[in-house]
């Protein structure tokens, strides 16, 4: 037996608000100015969906400590001011929230600072104030399981109960290992065959959302 939706947890970036596109162009050009060229593709297969603290990991271990601070402090403003020139919600995602009437929260690999201005800046914020989940907050990031686990604790709700919405291998990994079902959104910048696998259902379209919810 299939247990009902008790909880719908969603990631933030490329989920919620449309700033994966935003976050891949700062780091190529990091890269090229850095010591580490990496294309488009490159920078999706490594970064995204990986939290802040696991990105660092990865740059410092190619460019030592010291630069990778510095990429990271270069990011962090070039990602600011980029979001403040025009960060969009998902396309649909404004009109799923208004029709999903299950219980709902946020768990990204992203810092609460960076989501409090992400989703302030696309006016989204209020809908999840006071069910926002960090990466910061648990010991592993995606994919490994913790934050899911953390944020469906906090909820009260089961595991087994919970659906998790992700645009990334990563999150989709962690969902599965989470012991929870994924939908797994194929409408940014992952391609959908890295989404497939165990209790996932794949979609393109947030306006398609809450009909899937309601038939999980």
């Amino acid at each position: 037996m299939i247990n009902p939706v008790g909880l719908v947890i969603f990631d933030c970036d490329g989920v919620l608000v449309d700033s994966e596109h935003i976050a891949v162009r700062v780091n190529v050009a990091l890269g090229a100015d850095l010591g580490w060229p990496l294309t488009e593709a490159e920078v999706i297969e490594r970064f995204i969906g990986r939290s802040s603290r696991s990105i660092t990991e990865q740059i410092a271990a190619r460019l030592g400590q010291g630069v990778a601070a510095t990429w990271a402090d270069r990011f962090d403003l070039a990602h600011r001011q980029a979001v403040d020139a025009g960060l969009t919600p998902v396309h649909g995602i404004s009109d799923a929230l208004d029709e999903i009437t299950q219980p709902t929260c946020v768990a990204s690999s992203g810092t609460h600072e960076k989501m409090r201005h992400t989703l302030g800046r696309t006016g989204l914020y209020p809908r999840f104030d006071g069910r926002i989940f960090s990466a910061t907050e648990v010991a592993h990031g995606k994919p490994a399981p913790d934050l899911f686990l953390h944020a469906a604790a906090t909820m009260g709700v089961p595991p087994a109960a919970c659906v998790v919405v992700e645009d990334s291998q990563y999150g989709v990994q962690a969902a599965r290992a989470a012991g929870m079902r994924c939908f797994g959104y194929a409408g940014g910048l992952t391609p959908a065959h890295r989404l497939e696998g165990p209790n996932t259902v794949v979609f393109d379209d947030m306006r398609k959302l809450p009909t899937l919810l309601n038939t999980a």
